[in-house]
């Protein structure tokens, strides 16, 4: 018996959903309304801390591999207690179908809570980006295995000039050299979107930052191993700002990524799942 591809089903029924939101909402009309919209949260600076690893909390009300983690789901409420808890940043989860989340979730949130947000969706094209951008976004996650490396350069650059940071994330070690290879140019219109703290000058930069991701889990099993990160983390530059995402639930996980040098985790289920946020962010993060 052939085994599903939980990937390739997800792309297929989100290519219907850009479909949909382009007929709902045309580009043009997005571009229009971006450019009224307040600067967003410096998301890279939020989660790198010198010295010690950061968390980014993720919001999700179900996944394909872990089924619904929380029936009572309010995604401001479940924001709110991850700030509290002294995360320093939030993933929200955006797909519909199968992870039942909405772009709408971001800027319900935004409005409560002062934390940088990262879109976690499957990002396929320059159409989301924007709609990002509308509704909420700081930064968004884009994954090597869906791109080429054309579109990641797009995509990225796209983000930038909008003011938002990516997430580029990758499974093995084809795709973080994929990441690592690329070197995207900042556009001229960039420096106006981009926040600066109160009297600094905006620097001339040769490319643009983006974050590395290791995603410990197959997304077309869907299966999970630590080890992921243990094979590919020494392929990576010491300079490069990394985070690390799926099957961390313990403090011991999250002491062995620290000590390889990770700069910030990025967990959900395990948080989700145990019905006190705060206390299970304390308890993982050993604050």
């Amino acid at each position: 018996m052939k085994k599903t591809d939980s990937l390739k089903e997800i792309i297929i029924k989100k290519k219907e959903r850009i479909l949909l939101a382009k007929q709902n909402l045309p580009e043009e009309q997005i571009k229009a309304q971006i450019e009224a919209l307040p600067l967003t949260r410096p998301f890279i600076e939020a989660i790198n801390k010198p010295k010690s690893i950061t968390l980014i909390a993720e919001i999700k009300k179900q996944s394909p591999s872990a089924g619904v983690l929380k029936e009572n789901f309010d995604p401001v409420e479940i924001a709110k207690s991850y700030q509290q808890a002294g995360a320093q940043a939030i993933s929200v989860l955006t797909e519909e179908d199968f992870f039942a989340g909405s772009p709408l979730f971001l800027n319900q949130i935004k409005a409560q809570v002062g934390l940088p947000l990262l879109r976690k969706d499957f990002i396929l094209e320059p159409y989301q980006v924007y709609e990002s951008r509308l509704c909420g976004a700081d930064a968004i996650l884009l994954i090597a295995d869906i791109l080429s490396k054309d579109a990641l350069s797009e995509l990225i650059a796209l983000a930038d000039t909008l003011g938002m940071d990516c997430l580029v994330e990758g499974h093995d070690e084809k795709e973080i050299k994929k990441i690592l290879s690329l070197k995207v140019a900042p556009t001229e219109t960039t420096a106006a979107q981009v926040p600066l703290k109160p009297g600094a000058k905006a620097k001339a930069r040769k490319s643009v930052e983006f974050i590395l991701g290791i995603n410990n889990r197959d997304l077309h099993t869907l299966e999970t191993d630590l080890k992921t990160t243990e094979r590919l983390y020494p392929l990576v530059p010491k300079d490069r700002t990394v985070v690390v995402e799926s099957g961390i639930k313990s403090y011991q996980d999250l002491l062995f990524l620290k000590i390889l040098g990770v700069n910030a985790v990025l967990v959900g289920e395990s948080i989700l799942k145990s019905g006190d946020p705060q206390t299970a962010i304390q308890d993982l993060m050993g604050w």
